[in-house]
């Protein structure tokens, strides 16, 4: 595959396609993003009232988001597991 081929397959395929494409093949991943940015905006709405010190109030949103990531990405491999070695058994037995 040549360099200009692989830059005109990458034009045509649109970012948004692109992403649907990757989230079909890994739904959690987008639940990943989604869920770190929804931590991130709930930190930063927090950030007026908090009544700890700001560096203190940046590693609880910090461990929270990661969290979130982490269990997202740790879900996201339990289903493809489950997908690789109990549905697709079950569909080649058929």
């Amino acid at each position: 595959m040549s360099a200009a081929s692989t830059v005109s397959s990458y034009s045509e395929e649109g970012q948004t396609s692109k992403l649907l494409r990757k989230s079909k093949e890994a739904p959690f991943v987008p639940i990943g993003m989604a869920g770190f940015a929804g931590i991130v905006a709930y930190g930063l709405y927090r950030l007026k009232s908090r009544n700890t010190k700001m560096s203190v109030h940046l590693i609880h949103m910090r461990v929270a988001a990661q969290g979130f990531v982490v269990g997202a990405m740790t879900l996201g491999v339990a289903y493809s597991m489950y997908r690789e070695y109990f549905v697709k058994p079950r569909e080649q037995e058929k």
